[in-house]
């Protein structure tokens, strides 16, 4: 009875949690009293950490019925590694370390002004999720202070190939995102190249979010995750691999990216508290 009831009780909220994720997030919660008081940063690299080795799974949040704040810690792409983390992450810093406050964190930081109003509410490109989740108070776009610079991009990705995303048969989700595209290609934006990467690794901190940047035609990022500083100085990358699980680089970022097809550089954003 009490499986039954904790889903009925998600899909009237608006919620795709499954009882096993609900546990989950429940384990979590208890498992990251124990992360050490430091920085912000430092603080949701341990938290970070504690998913090592969970599996990737591509497009978690794509594909069902209805748009509802998906719930999955069993199962992580890029970004929604890098909101778990986060949405952890602040609501240990609040002291709120229950079930409904780290709901109420993931749909602010998913979605456009932080509230979950359909399929086009959601920050499907990461330069506009980085933008939106500045004016939240939550992260600071720091790319431009890195020496980052300004590009114009057409942002089309996603109507542009529409087959891939099923909301998009609708013809007003459709319409709704080729607005929302047009919208935020109009701000130009900063991207760090590798070389100007090289010569400011040193002001990178561990925790900073780090987007790779793409030349793919109608695409702003192609990957994500946090940067982490190891035992070698160098900045690696904390991440939700395609490769197969959450990992660490072996690699410095740097040296990373160079075998990232059509990778123009990355765009870091720092988390703030």
């Amino acid at each position: 009875m009490m499986a039954v009831f904790l889903s009925g009780w998600a899909q009237a909220q608006g919620i795709s949690c499954t009882p096993a994720n609900k546990e989950a997030v429940l384990k979590k919660l208890e498992q990251i009293q124990g992360v050490p008081d430091s920085s912000f940063g430092e603080e949701l690299i341990s938290i970070g950490k504690t998913f090592l080795g969970t599996p990737y799974v591509a497009q978690t949040l794509e594909g069902n019925p209805a748009e509802s704040l998906v719930v999955d810690l069993q199962g992580l792409d890029c970004t929604t590694f890098v909101e778990n983390v986060l949405a952890f992450g602040l609501i240990r810093r609040k002291g709120t370390l229950a079930f409904d406050a780290f709901l109420d964190a993931l749909e602010k930081i998913r979605y456009r002004n932080g509230m979950l109003n359909g399929y086009p509410s959601r920050l499907h490109y990461f330069t506009e999720w980085i933008t939106d989740n500045q004016k939240k108070g939550l992260v600071r776009d720091i790319t431009a202070e890195l020496g980052g610079k300004e590009i114009r991009r057409t942002l089309d990705f996603m109507t542009g190939h529409r087959d891939l995303y099923t909301a998009l048969a609708e013809e007003k989700y459709f319409e709704e995102m080729q607005r929302i595209e047009e919208s935020i290609s109009e701000e130009p934006l900063c991207v760090l190249p590798v070389d100007v990467l090289k010569e400011n690794e040193h002001r990178l901190a561990s925790g900073d979010i780090i987007a790779l940047a793409t030349s793919i035609d109608g695409l702003d990022v192609t990957h994500t995750g946090f940067a982490i500083r190891m035992p070698d100085n160098r900045i690696h990358l904390l991440h939700a691999s395609s490769s197969g699980e959450v990992e660490i680089s072996d690699l410095p970022l740097v040296d990373y990216l160079k075998k990232i097809r059509k990778n123009t550089g990355v765009i870091v954003a720092r988390p703030v508290f």
